[in-house]
């Protein structure tokens, strides 16, 4: 049991690295940018305030965990914002590269069950997994509106490319709030052209 527990600590260790892991979008006060382990908790909060809005073929429990490990990785890889220029090849090879890192930190039955989360979480191609993406991509939106456009004034962002990189999968697995949202984006970008 001792060794089963030292692992499982050690990942605990490492994983109190993702505090330092600075993203693009900032706290909705403006007052910094915001970390990603504060993304993982506040979206975890969208999927269960939300999860009225999921399909009934949805496992809350699932996305939950889905969410909580999905930016894991970024210990090592780092944050790609959604609207920065990125190489996705390169990022998906870091990303992966550090889940089975990080996830191997883990007893081995823990390293299977979390990196299989973590895939399917990346497929984005299960009931669950479009739902945690739909969140994931659903809370900067909310927080820059609130902020005067936020990390979309930095990046240049458009209209148009919010309907791609973020509508598309929000309009996957949350449609009715993607209609609730849209609306609210359109008036934002006529306001700034």
């Amino acid at each position: 049991m001792s060794g089963r527990l030292e692992a499982q600590i050690a990942f605990l260790r490492e994983a109190d690295k993702l505090k330092s892991i600075l993203r693009a979008s900032r706290l909705i006060d403006g007052s910094r940018r915001e970390n990603s382990a504060e993304h993982s908790w506040h979206i975890m909060l969208y999927a269960l305030v939300l999860s009225e809005q999921a399909g009934p073929d949805v496992d809350i429990n699932r996305v939950l965990r889905m969410l909580l490990l999905h930016d894991i990785v970024e210990i090592d890889a780092g944050d790609a914002p959604i609207h920065g220029h990125v190489d996705h090849a390169a990022m998906a090879a870091k990303e992966a590269a550090a889940a089975e890192r990080l996830f191997g930190l883990l007893p081995g039955d823990q390293a299977s069950s979390f990196r299989a989360l973590w895939d399917e979480f990346e497929a984005a191609s299960t009931p669950d997994a479009i739902f945690a993406k739909s969140i994931d991509r659903l809370q900067t939106p909310i927080a820059n509106l609130v902020t005067g456009g936020g990390s979309w004034t930095e990046y240049d962002v458009t209209l148009a490319q919010l309907e791609q990189r973020v509508g598309v999968p929000v309009k996957r697995g949350l449609p009715r709030v993607w209609d609730w949202l849209l609306p609210q984006l359109r008036a934002f970008f006529a306001r700034q052209g």
